[in-house]
């Protein structure tokens, strides 16, 4: 336990007795009582956590210690309650962090490097990371804006800052994160939206040199797969031909409950180039992609060449839009849940990335209101040939029936005769 002593002039220590059982002091200097008992509460947990007690503090006497400043942060590391702390420089912390994330996949591992590599080239590589606030966050944004680069890649690249300064607050590097408040999320770009027309489909599957490149486009086009990862990955043992179903595995939401895999359908568009795949597959082969590509290879290069070949101009997010115009085309005809299902998002992703507004829904929206209008313009006079006496003016009712049976004689149409009035009461 700890203990708050008082001395003149207002000064204050804590006194506690440390792991070997030695008595320890550290002068808090001029500070109220309150402040004083606020110290030893947190000098108890860094006492009780040195010794093997426990092996955690909480977060508040984290964010404490990260706020300290190196005088006072010493003063702690002198009675052995905390390591020494090394003012770490921004390259050596990166550099650190970034070895230390073997889970990292390929993809990710090329973006953080590439994130790492902004953030060295607008700070520097000696910028202590306890001098970054967040006017230097700020400013890097507008760097990355002014390199060209997307909004999307600049909001991604942002979350990736986060996450490395996010690490060095766990670690009471610093006491907060300088780029917490930048935007980080992704939103939809419409003006990236292409849909791959089925016309188009057809010449890119002629232009493909072989049938391994014919799979991965019909794969992407027809089975929404993601290109490369879950091409890659997918098996013989994967398909299963009696029931007309594949299973995906998707490296990319796998850290996800439930998301390591999913199951599509057999399209019919897939079957002919899976059993052209599976004839030319040697014997005891495992993978359906049998060339051996990796995530780092890049296959958006060669299939540029594949669309031009085809006489088409190639669209933005090559393969990313033939994903997304496949959901399109899906929810034509299934439920969105059961899209998205097959597709391997969720429905908020669906409306914001992925579902397109297309030219043919605009041509079936034009036709609908012309077929309409037509039918509008028919119906009055078809209702006006068919019209019978008893739905026309009551007022006139008389007269025209009359004329239409050529007598005088008024139809029977529940009006007295002319001239006569019903009787008045009394005479």
């Amino acid at each position: 336990m700890a203990s708050v002593v008082s001395d003149p002039n207002g000064r204050k220590r804590i006194q506690f007795v440390a792991g070997d059982g030695s008595r320890r002091t550290i002068r808090l200097g001029k500070a109220t009582l309150k402040q004083a008992q606020a110290a030893r509460g947190r000098i108890e947990q860094l006492a009780l956590a040195a010794s093997g007690v426990t092996d955690t503090v909480d977060e508040d006497c984290v964010r404490w210690l990260a706020g300290l400043d190196d005088a006072a942060y010493g003063k702690l590391a002198a009675v052995g309650l905390v390591a020494e702390r090394q003012t770490a420089k921004l390259g050596a912390f990166l550099d650190g962090y970034l070895a230390g994330r073997s889970d990292l996949k390929a993809g990710t591992a090329v973006f953080y490097g590439h994130t790492r590599r902004n953030l060295l080239d607008f700070l520097g590589e000696n910028k202590p990371l306890r001098e970054i606030g967040k006017a230097d966050a700020d400013r890097w944004r507008v760097y990355l804006t002014e390199q060209g680069l997307s909004e999307n890649t600049v909001r991604r690249r942002c979350g990736a800052a986060k996450t490395f300064f996010r690490a060095a607050v766990r670690r009471t590097l610093i006491p907060s994160n300088p780029f917490e408040e930048l935007k980080a999320g992704v939103r939809g770009n419409p003006k990236k939206y292409y849909y791959v027309t089925r016309e188009e489909a057809e010449k890119v599957l002629e232009a493909c040199p072989d049938t391994q490149w014919r799979l991965i486009f019909a794969l992407s086009r027809f089975g929404g797969l993601r290109c490369p990862s879950e091409h890659l990955a997918l098996r013989w043992q994967d398909i299963d031909w009696e029931r007309g179903r594949i299973v995906v595995h998707s490296p990319k939401t796998e850290h996800h409950e439930g998301g390591e895999s999913r199951t599509i359908p057999l399209f019919s568009e897939l079957l002919p180039h899976l059993r052209e795949a599976f004839e030319e597959a040697e014997e005891g082969s495992e993978y359906v992609i049998s060339r051996r590509w990796t995530a780092k290879t890049n296959l958006r290069t060669h299939f540029q060449r594949i669309i031009r070949r085809a006489g088409l101009k190639p669209w933005p997010k090559l393969f990313q839009n033939c994903r997304s115009t496949r959901e399109t085309e899906l929810t034509e005809t299934w439920p969105e849940h059961v899209a998205c299902a097959w597709i391997g998002n969720t429905r908020a992703v669906a409306r914001q990335h992925y579902l397109q507004v297309t030219d043919q829904h605009f041509e079936r929206a034009v036709t609908a209101a012309q077929k309409a209008a037509q039918k509008a313009a028919q119906n009055p006079t078809q209702q006006e040939q068919e019209l019978p006496c008893e739905a026309l003016n009551p007022v006139n009712e008389s007269l025209i029936c009359a004329i239409k049976q050529g007598s005088a004689e008024p139809c029977n149409s529940g009006v007295g005769p002319p001239g006569f009035e019903p009787g008045t009461k009394g005479l």
